[in-house]
């Protein structure tokens, strides 16, 4: 059921980004994204009704990982910071931004 709840945030939105408001490592992937000139949607799951079964679902997708950040670019899950900072060092960040309409140039 929360997967459903999942798919269902991450609709139609170039780029989602599931986060906690007091985690460092969120902040500075928020960051990395804006700094493209993407307007990503967030998600603080430590202020959401239904943030902690998110998160439950999260790290299931994620294999047991950390479940914050989680990055959805083009509704696909990409995954936490170690993904999105390997793709940024091999500039293949922006490249999936602009694919999935996040940015125009």
């Amino acid at each position: 059921m929360e997967m459903d709840t999942v798919a269902r945030m991450v609709a139609e939105r170039p780029v989602v980004i599931f986060s906690r408001s007091t985690c460092c490592i969120c902040h500075s992937i928020k960051a990395l994204i804006c700094s493209f000139g993407a307007n990503p949607t967030v998600y603080e799951l430590d202020q959401i009704p239904s943030g902690l079964q998110i998160e439950r679902t999260l790290l299931q997708l994620g294999g047991g990982q950390q479940s914050t950040p989680a990055v959805f670019i083009g509704q696909e899950f990409v995954g936490g910071d170690k993904q999105i900072i390997s793709l940024q060092v091999k500039n293949q960040l922006g490249p999936l931004l602009k694919s999935a309409g996040a940015i125009w140039i």
